[in-house]
């Protein structure tokens, strides 16, 4: 009975591009008495991982929390296997805003004490006593009212990149530490204020709330299915977005845009910008935002430090990492002594309200239409490999590749072989190989730039 992956997430991405399926991402929770977690984690790896479902799922005595990807083809299938436990008849699936293939690379079912970490030990503390949801329309309008306080639910890293205006956003690094926090600096609005919460898929909002109105706070109200759903809704029925920025997602992706403001900055040059990474040093793996600049000139690493031990030999490389464990270190990118500019300077642990910034448009998209996907790279001669999916491309067009690590890198294609020969104009189900200044991986997309 297999309950674990057997292949690699190298291998997983090859499989994924070879099927040439859409992939949706979506998310879901659900606060239930479940009396045999571990059970319960077994049969859900047994249902999907034949529906080539991949993701990671906390599940607990409290309940569910996903976060996965699957071929849209098996959704229904999946819908159905979810809907054989009671407690998730008609749960609402949140599709994520921008879809990857890749968004996840394998599935992992792991039980856990709780799907949210609390802190909390309070036998009285009744989870399923919870806020008043109000879809969008209504979140709108109440984020008007004087007497309204919004309090962002995430953690600041997540905050940083995007937010709802006039929301204020705890300086905490987990949702455990921000419920004391909130609770001590609101307590004397307990009666007269409307706190009015979200967070990205609405899980900690739900125990959040919750726990506001065991602690005295009369009128609690939270954004039903976060802002996956508040986007949706904003879009269904043509609301302004009072959300700006990117989301915040823990996939592949690092981040959904919302909207075309930028309200954060490179933290190692200053500039405008809003794109996650991680340290390539394996060693670090740090996460925080770094510009196109700064990734070329660092080499996707945070400091010089990680520079250096890129360059050393692989088995170097792993005898420094050996033994050490970074953990939630990783997210700690605003804190980070190597980053000169953190997009929050003030002390940890305080709940500071949003301070007035000015937020940037993003510069205008370039009008380009899809070509094609990576397959692979050689990388002694520095050649790259696309399959031809739509439309065609000749020598002299001017291309994009863009990719989550590859970023967006623009060029003029000057020769190139077409099913292994010599060729000016490859088409659609052609394979074609040019040579790169850079390095591309299976997940890259190729575009031709229009003029």
């Amino acid at each position: 009975m297999q309950l674990y992956n057997t292949l690699s997430a190298e291998e997983r991405a090859i499989m994924i591009d070879d099927a040439g399926k859409q992939r949706l991402t979506l998310s879901f929770y659900a606060y239930a008495q479940i009396q045999n977690p571990t059970q319960f984690r077994d049969e859900l790896f047994l249902a999907w991982n034949p529906l080539e479902v991949l993701g990671r799922i906390y599940v607990a005595s409290e309940g569910i929390n996903a976060q996965l990807s699957l071929p849209a083809d098996n959704f229904y299938a999946f819908k159905d296997s979810i809907e054989a436990y009671d407690f998730m008849k008609g749960i609402r699936l949140n599709i994520a805003v921008e879809q990857d293939d890749h968004s996840f690379l394998k599935l992992t079912v792991k039980v856990r004490d709780k799907i949210v970490a609390d802190g909390l030990v309070d036998e009285t503390f009744d989870v399923t006593n919870i806020g008043i949801h109000l879809k969008a329309k209504e979140f709108n309008e109440l984020l008007e009212d004087p007497n309204t306080i919004v309090v962002d639910m995430r953690n600041h890293y997540e905050s940083e990149i995007g937010h709802f205006t006039k929301a204020i956003k705890p300086d905490v690094d987990t949702f455990r530490e921000s419920l004391p926090i909130i609770e001590e600096q609101l307590a004397e609005h307990k009666k007269d204020k409307k706190l009015l919460m979200y967070c990205t898929g609405g899980i900690r909002c739900e125990k959040a709330s919750a726990y506001f109105k065991h602690k005295g706070f009369e009128n609690v109200y939270q954004l039903e299915g976060g802002i996956i759903e508040y986007t949706r809704q904003v879009k269904a029925e043509g609301l302004k977005s009072k959300f700006i920025g990117k989301n915040f997602v823990f996939d592949h992706r690092l981040g959904e845009r919302i909207t075309d403001d930028i309200v954060s900055q490179c933290h190692q040059c200053g500039k405008p910008c809003d794109v996650h990474t991680n340290c390539v040093n394996e060693g670090c793996h740090l996460l925080f935002i770094q510009c196109e600049e700064c990734k070329t000139a660092m080499e996707g690493c945070c400091s010089a430090e990680c520079v250096a031990v890129i360059h050393l030999p692989e088995e170097e490389q792993k005898a420094i990492r050996r033994g050490i464990k970074n953990g939630n270190m990783i997210f700690k990118k605003g804190k980070s002594d190597v980053l000169t500019f953190k997009n929050n300077e003030e002390t940890h642990g305080v709940f500071v309200a949003e301070k007035p910034k000015t937020a940037v448009k993003k510069e205008q998209k370039i009008k380009k239409i899809y070509i094609g996907k990576g397959t692979h790279f050689f990388p002694k001669p520095s050649i790259g490999q696309f399959l031809i999916e739509e439309n065609e491309i000749k020598t002299g067009d001017k291309i994009l590749i863009k990719g989550s690590t590859t970023g967006e890198q623009e060029m003029t294609i000057e020769n190139m072989f077409v099913n292994e020969v010599a060729s000016e104009k490859a088409v659609s189900g052609d394979t074609c190989t040019f040579k790169l200044p850079f390095r591309i991986r299976l997940s890259d997309k190729l575009y031709k730039i229009l003029d």
